[in-house]
């Protein structure tokens, strides 16, 4: 199994320069600690991302980093130009020197969506448009493509991807009907949320994959070719009282920071969508399996559990976040690289 690394990059209430330096402190220590992939969410106008640009934020992340693999998970494809975006993967596959995965989405938040004059109900046929569009021109010399929302005409592509025929495409899908579009599409998988929701993806990617004869670029390092992966907020320290004493108030900040936008516009409490990805309380995301924390064991134990009853090969880790500092941030991935990742090797 893998284990890989994701970050919304929250607002810290410091500096933003401070705040990209310790993000980039953190990948590196991420990199050196054998971590797979660093995944990064793309949310705008929101305290839940301060990357919300994520290409920019990667670039800089690749230049100080050698052997994890980065992506956007996930580009908000309606937001983009398809011919710009194009542009832009070819460039950070280059920069990364090969080690690009893209992430692609329709994204999950009206407000984000109506800011950028996209409705949300519209969102999914312009994200489907968008993604064949890209799919053609990261693969071709010259784009000519014709769809409701985007037409091009014997284009150049003078700038391709170094990994050919393009970097890895994934999906992350928090729903039954998403999960199975991307095994449809032999794409890369991650989901999230509580215990059984995730079980129901796991279930409706591995069935819609199956049906497709397996995934479109196969990764030898994933048992099957195709990673499946959860995401987990994972908080590690000597002892159990001190992993609670800084993974509570990140959790209540973060879910917070996740609320942010349904506050501003009105919404009172989590909506039925929210709830399905995660609980509402620090006590709650405990209970349904989002949130692991605890001394290295305990981490574990946790993990080797969900790992066999989801049925998974990729563990995707969310380790810094909400108030946690720098130093808290480094200790937890410490101990995990060192006493829980060894451990896990098995799996």
């Amino acid at each position: 199994m893998k284990i890989g690394l994701f970050d919304h990059v929250e607002d810290g209430e410091r500096p933003m320069a401070t705040l990209f330096d310790e993000r980039i402190t953190f990948a590196k220590a991420a990199d050196e600690a054998g971590i797979y992939c660093l995944h990064v969410a793309e949310h705008h106008q929101t305290p839940l991302n301060m990357v919300p640009v994520p290409g920019v934020y990667l670039a800089a992340v690749a230049r100080e980093t050698k052997r994890i693999r980065l992506g956007p998970l996930v580009y908000l494809l309606p937001l983009y130009s398809p011919l710009r975006l194009i542009d832009e993967i070819a460039m950070l596959d280059h920069l990364s020197h090969g080690r690009l995965e893209v992430g692609v989405g329709r994204g999950v938040s009206p407000f984000e969506l109506k800011y950028h004059h996209v409705e949300h109900d519209d969102s999914r046929d312009i994200f489907i448009d968008a993604f064949n569009c890209l799919s053609a021109g990261l693969t071709t010399d010259s784009l000519t493509y014709s769809g409701p929302n985007y037409k091009y005409d014997n284009v150049p592509i003078a700038l391709r991807p170094l990994q050919q025929p393009h970097p890895p495409f994934w999906y992350g899908s928090s729903n039954t009907i998403g999960s199975t579009w991307a095994g449809e599409h032999g794409m890369h998988f991650v989901t999230l949320g509580p215990h059984a929701r995730a079980r129901e993806n796991i279930d409706a990617f591995k069935e819609a994959l199956a049906k497709r004869g397996g995934p479109a670029q196969p990764k030898a390092e994933f048992p099957g070719g195709a990673a499946i992966g959860v995401q987990r907020h994972i908080f590690v320290a000597e002892t159990e009282a001190e992993a609670k004493r800084f993974a509570k108030p990140a959790m209540e900040v973060h879910l917070a920071n996740l609320n942010w936008l349904r506050a501003k516009h009105g919404v009172t409490g989590l909506t039925s969508r929210l709830n399905i990805q995660r609980g509402a309380t620090f006590e709650e995301c405990v209970a349904d399996g989002t949130v692991i924390y605890g001394t290295p064991a305990m981490v574990r134990e946790g993990i080797e559990k969900q790992v066999a009853e989801l049925g998974i090969n990729y563990l995707l880790t969310y380790l810094f976040l909400g108030t946690m500092t720098l130093p808290e941030a480094l200790r937890s991935l410490q101990l995990f690289s060192t006493e829980v990742m060894p451990k896990l090797a098995h799996l």
